[in-house]
């Protein structure tokens, strides 16, 4: 199992985040995985999959893995997750958002209120609620809280989680195998449907049709709707009006960014939740340094906490200071403005080729990852949308979420690509573009 995943990542990930798990126990079809505090969440959120797999292939079944503290031990048969937890893991929702964890300030307060109504009287408080704002400020969660909450308190209502993507995958493939009926039963039959990143319909015209009158089944019975998207529904330009009334016939409520002290307890929750142990004038640093978005912050977090236990130190502020010292000063709000062009543009020099070879269909090792780059730097730079950024690439918006998530995951596994990316990022927002 180790080998096979130290094939599918790089040495440096490997040695970070994947030799200090340990097995520790098989309870029926979970494997117990124990992993230190400071890898835990970043390992959980970010290679799941990939121990998924590899745990399969090694044990010749089909197995979930959870991943316990290092002084966990197994739990007595009458301890094992019983079928209520089951159920609330077979609709995809992430155990680890629920209200409890969520950080309340004047950015979310209304967000997270409505959730919480919605939560406790589903089809009675506000359907449909529609959860609207950047990435990275806690939508997702607010969505997953509200299915777990259900889960656990909704006496046996069926909750359905899933993105745009995934609702699109699905129906795709249930029209090609002609199962569109079951496909049908799963999604109207459920009595509180989750809908995440709504913004993605507009280029997908069945889809849309289907959620459509998926929508319409489920309000007209009085069953609880909820969804997301980065932005209102007067702004999904890209949508048939029919859509944008439905969503905008229930509660439209927007989610901000937080202020440097919410992000503060952002940090510290994360921190015991992981039990991570870092100095107080670190998370001080890092709540005033990175305001971009929630995830962002949670990123960097994973770099100096990753950086600190490489060296055998406590992350202090200098830790901080050492490991994001090439970022712009800090800021409550995130740096705007540099034009997609500008961005092209300067990647394109930084890796010493020109813009028109940064578009083209160059699939060399060097081009294609300047392209990710300027991609990257596009979504956290600029308001456009996704497939905004993806036609001014000539790509489509799958191309920049594998691009974004890509370059995030070499970043905050320490990768020396972090220092070309924050030189850009300084050099960009530095000229006001």
């Amino acid at each position: 199992m180790r080998e096979e995943m130290r094939a599918e990542v790089t040495d440096f990930i490997f040695h970070v985040w994947i030799e200090p798990l340990r097995p520790a126990a098989r309870v029926g079809d979970t494997l117990f995985i124990k992993a230190p505090g400071h890898v835990r969440g970043w390992v959980r959120e970010r290679y799941s999959d990939l121990l998924r797999t590899s745990a399969e292939h090694a044990c010749e079944a089909r197995v979930r893995v959870d991943l316990v503290p290092e002084d966990w031990a197994p739990p007595a048969a009458a301890d094992e997750p019983g079928p209520r937890s089951s159920a609330a893991r077979s609709v995809g929702l992430n155990p680890k958002y629920t209200f409890e964890q969520f950080v309340i300030c004047d950015g979310n307060r209304f967000a997270h209120a409505a959730a919480l109504a919605v939560a406790e009287l589903p089809g009675q408080a506000y359907n449909p609620l529609l959860l609207h704002g950047p990435p990275g400020l806690g939508k997702t969660h607010l969505l997953h809280a509200i299915g777990n909450f259900i889960a656990r308190y909704g006496d046996g209502l069926t909750v359905r989680y899933a993105t745009v993507e995934t609702f699109t995958s699905e129906f795709v493939g249930a029209v090609r195998s002609e199962g569109a009926s079951a496909f049908k039963q799963r999604f109207r039959g459920a009595d509180v449907l989750l809908i995440d990143d709504i913004q993605f319909l507009g280029s997908k015209a069945r889809t849309g049709e289907e959620l459509f009158h998926t929508f319409n089944a489920l309000y007209e019975t009085g069953r609880q709707l909820v969804f997301t998207s980065d932005r209102p529904p007067a702004e999904l330009a890209d949508l048939e009006a029919r859509l944008r009334e439905r969503f905008e016939c229930g509660l439209v409520v927007p989610v901000e960014r937080p202020d440097p002290e919410a992000r503060e307890v952002i940090l510290r929750k994360r921190l015991l939740h992981d039990h991570v142990d870092v100095a107080d004038d670190a998370v001080s640093e890092l709540a005033h340094r990175v305001g971009s978005s929630i995830r962002a912050l949670e990123g960097a977090l994973i770099r100096v906490v990753a950086y600190a236990s490489l060296r055998g130190e406590r992350a202090t502020a200098d830790t901080v200071r050492n490991v994001l010292g090439r970022l712009p000063e800090p800021s409550s709000e995130p740096p705007r403005g540099a034009s997609l062009e500008a961005i092209q543009d300067a990647a394109a020099e930084a890796y010493g080729f020109s813009r028109d070879r940064l578009l083209a269909r160059d699939r060399s090792p060097q081009v294609a990852l300047a392209r990710q780059v300027a991609m990257y730097l596009a979504r956290e730079l600029t308001d456009e949308t996704l497939p905004a950024i993806g036609r001014c690439f000539g790509r489509n918006h799958a191309t920049v979420i594998h691009a974004h998530k890509r370059v995030s995951d070499d970043i905050a596994g320490g990768s020396p690509l972090s220092g070309t990316v924050d030189m850009l990022r300084e050099r960009l927002t530095s000229r006001g573009e």
